[in-house]
């Protein structure tokens, strides 16, 4: 099985012509092409596959899809177990001067 999973975008940088960014996976860090989503910003979530950003997100989509793929299992399945923790730990942190959590 193969999962697009939802990030949010730290940094944003060129590659070799190529728009490229970190993306924080609640708190697993990777590159991720952005060539997809031009108008893509830091701060904004987007669904990723295989390395590649595919659809802009709304964070409470987002932090939705990540409960969900845990409740499933689907995370650990997919990439080990840091991929479990980084999504239980993605719905314990929250932006500051926000008080809601993934439950």
């Amino acid at each position: 099985m193969c999962l697009a999973v939802p990030g949010r975008v730290v940094e944003i940088r060129e590659e070799d012509g190529t728009r490229m960014g970190m993306v924080d996976f609640g708190g697993v860090l990777k590159d991720v092409c952005l060539a997809y989503l031009p108008d893509l910003e830091v701060g904004e979530y987007t669904i990723v596959h295989v390395g590649f950003a595919l659809q802009r997100l709304d964070e409470e989509s987002a932090r939705q899809s990540l409960a969900l793929y845990r409740q499933l299992g689907a995370l650990e399945e997919e990439f080990g177990d840091h991929w479990g923790l980084a999504a239980q730990q993605a719905g314990e942190r929250r932006p500051p001067g926000t008080e809601e959590t993934m439950s």
